[in-house]
């Protein structure tokens, strides 16, 4: 499959918005969550962004104030992984201008737009910024 779930974390450790692409009960969404964010906010920029938790391996970036945590199965690339994530960023950052924690607060069914838009099922299917910001444009004309 691929991506397990994406997550984007602030400093503090909560969670600005979750997408699961397997099944799991909140409760143990929670518990993962929980897990995961107190491993990887407890590390030091001087160590590697990878981190295998579980089942899972954790591919993470910080940028600014917020986390970007990626979960994948054992044998994904993780340097593909974190391409993804800069990518996600600089799609956020062409449309919200530097994307901040309050962005994605404000505006979370963007945020999660343009993650459908670039994933499906675990998959990554689109990386072409301009394909996947035009649809949330002709949403913003229209409204």
């Amino acid at each position: 499959m691929g991506i397990r779930f994406v997550l984007l974390v602030n400093k503090q450790g909560q969670t600005r918005l979750a997408q699961y692409y397997e099944y799991l009960t909140l409760d143990e969404r929670r518990a993962l969550e929980g897990e995961i964010v107190r491993k990887c906010l407890a590390r030091t920029e001087h160590q590697c962004s990878f981190v295998e938790h579980r089942n899972y391996k954790v591919v993470y970036r910080r940028y600014a104030s917020l986390f970007f945590l990626v979960g994948v199965d054992n044998d994904e690339n993780e340097l593909a992984i974190l391409e993804f994530i800069h990518l996600l960023v600089e799609t956020m950052d062409r449309h919200f201008g530097n994307v901040c924690e309050l962005d994605i607060m404000f505006h979370l069914e963007k945020a999660h737009f343009m993650l459908e838009e670039m994933v499906m099922n675990g998959c990554i299917v689109e990386t072409n910024k301009q394909n996947i910001l035009t649809p949330i444009q002709l949403m913003d004309k229209t409204s």
